[in-house]
């Protein structure tokens, strides 16, 4: 038996590969480098999903469908109550997408892809005392998201950025999230259920939620004079350090870089605070040192949630909505793999081994 699975294979899959000792992430056959050079959340979509529903279709077919979904999923706005919107945004969300119907094809997916997009942002700005923006068909997923979140168009640069960031996180191998994906479609229950269970494992603080305390992290060390003596006493006291290290990679995460390349534009522009950025840097140079130091044999480098929450900030997603963004860009891995495991895959069916009492003998 290996606890937690680990480096049991479970699955067989042409969506996405992680080489951890390369630090290299490659989806169908496309290396991350590629997607987030040319690519779009519409684009990487229509590679993930491709073979894997009864339609075929390209981007831009893709982006137009989405934007009609997301028009006619805003009526499912109106469901919100006191109660509803007292939960956290991931929970309030997920209940949201909990009312759509099951099954597997191509418009269950479909809304699937459109639903979270739609319901976060409502949600931020009810909970805000705001008005929900009506989506706009004719924007890109991206855009719309910022759109329906501000109330205002996002500049080219906001848009890059977050399609960036969609683009980065939409699959990575077989993580919790996923795997409770697999395991529902294995069952025949149906796209949405797949994606509620997998909303479900992202929730928790060891998968989905680390991005929000980096930001704790940075507002806790202030300045850069301040970056060494506090992560220094943070190591101390035996606390982890938001942002750094990952249970794959051996090296840096890949998706780190592609996060911070999207944030230069921001910063060259304006959107985002020079400071801000250059305190970033000055905790991960600090951090590196100081993890080379304290802990020589382990593999403790930037993650992808060091620059996410950096990102999203940037972008006016308030931290305790971060998991819910994550889990609009995850959605469409989510789904390519629950189809995959329904076309290729039997019940997943694991066995267990018995350490508990025997029965007495009489």
């Amino acid at each position: 038996m290996k606890n937690g699975l680990e480096d049991v294979i479970a699955a067989e899959t042409q969506l996405s590969d992680v080489d951890g000792e390369a630090g290299r992430l490659v989806i169908r056959g496309v290396s991350l480098d590629q997607l987030v050079a040319t690519g779009t959340y519409e684009s990487v979509a229509t590679l993930l999903l491709e073979g894997l529903t009864e339609r075929r279709f390209d981007s831009e077919e893709l982006k137009a469908w989405l934007g009609e979904a997301r028009e006619r999923l805003f009526a499912h706005v109106a469901a919100t109550d006191p109660v509803l919107l007292a939960l956290p945004p991931v929970d309030a969300m997920r209940a949201l997408i909990a009312r759509l119907p099951d099954g597997e094809d191509f418009d269950t997916a479909l809304r699937l892809l459109a639903a979270p997009a739609v319901f976060l942002p409502a949600i931020l700005r009810l909970q805000a005392g705001n008005t929900p923006i009506k989506p706009d068909t004719s924007l890109s997923q991206a855009a719309d998201i910022l759109h329906m979140l501000t109330g205002h168009r996002p500049s080219n640069e906001q848009t890059a950025a977050l399609d960036t960031y969609l683009v980065t996180i939409s699959d990575h191998g077989l993580n919790a999230s996923t795997f409770a994906s697999r395991v529902i479609a294995s069952t025949g229950a149906g796209l949405t259920s797949s994606v509620l269970a997998a909303i479900s494992a992202l929730k928790g603080p060891l998968h989905g939620g680390a991005p929000g305390p980096v930001l704790d992290m940075f507002d806790a060390i202030g300045n850069k004079a301040n970056a060494e003596p506090w992560i220094g006493e943070a190591l101390d006291r035996g606390e982890r350090l938001m942002g750094f290290g990952h249970r794959i990679y051996r090296v840096r995460d890949p998706r780190a870089d592609a996060l911070k390349g999207a944030l230069r534009p921001l910063v060259q522009t304006g959107q985002v605070d020079p400071g801000r950025m250059s305190l970033a840097e000055a905790i991960e140079a600090a951090a590196l040192t100081i993890l080379r130091e304290r802990k020589p044999g382990r593999p403790l480098d930037v993650n992808v949630e060091f620059y996410t929450a950096l990102l999203l900030d940037a972008l006016g997603f308030p931290r305790a909505a971060f998991t819910g963004v994550f889990a609009i860009g995850r959605t469409v891995g989510w789904i390519a793999h629950a189809r995959e495991q329904a076309l290729n895959g039997r019940l997943i069916r694991p066995r267990s081994i018995y350490v508990g009492p025997l029965p007495k003998v009489a």
